[in-house]
């Protein structure tokens, strides 16, 4: 089982060490600053949508082992998200804390994409057996903002892109039919607990 978490752990890291390497090479063309930007917040999106699917590939699969990986996932989201926003922060704004301001006054993706990374910091926090076991039900009920972030990340991404929507409209279409299974279940399962 420590070798299976290893290899999914080494797995996830291959983006982010692929783009540092491109990045160095100068692979990533005259404009790195802003492939970094968009390539660390597509990876942090694709982890989300992964993370979200773990449950319906078990429902379907019929196999609990491979709830083992979510937690690990659902941390490689928050770090490629975080790649992001530093991304974002060094590259296009500077550091500068009025052009911080300004922007996210002026582009309300933005406002979007931060309030995500902003939501994703408690679950992160709390993503281990400790938290699990203080919060109780609270723990369940707070990680269910996983939701509410894939529909802000997704909005941010159809928000940002101006021409070619296709690729933000099919991360929205995959994070719409793991949402659609989460209250197909749950309608299944309540409609299984009413007497007959």
């Amino acid at each position: 089982m420590a070798l299976k978490k290893t290899i999914v752990f080494i797995f996830c890291l291959i983006p982010a060490v692929a783009l540092i390497y491109f990045a160095v090479s100068g692979q990533l063309g005259p404009d790195a600053g802003k492939e970094l930007v968009l390539e660390t917040g597509e990876w942090g999106l694709r982890f989300l949508l992964l993370t979200l699917a773990i449950t319906p590939i078990r429902t379907l699969t019929k196999s609990p082992a491979i709830l083992r990986y979510r937690r690990m996932i659902g941390l490689y989201t928050w770090f490629y998200a975080s790649l992001h926003l530093f991304a974002v922060l060094t590259y296009l704004l500077g550091w500068s804390w009025p052009i911080f301001v300004e922007e996210f006054a002026e582009r309300p993706y933005m406002a979007l994409g931060i309030i995500a990374w902003v939501l994703m910091v408690p679950l992160g926090i709390t993503s281990n057996n400790w938290a699990q076991r203080k919060l109780k039900r609270s723990w369940k009920t707070l990680h269910q903002l996983t939701y509410l972030i894939g529909v802000l990340a997704c909005a941010h991404f159809i928000w940002l892109v101006r021409s070619d929507f296709g690729e933000a409209l099919l991360y929205s279409a995959i994070l719409a039919a793991l949402l659609a299974f989460r209250v197909v279940i749950k309608f299944q399962r309540t409609a299984a607990l009413k007497p007959s």
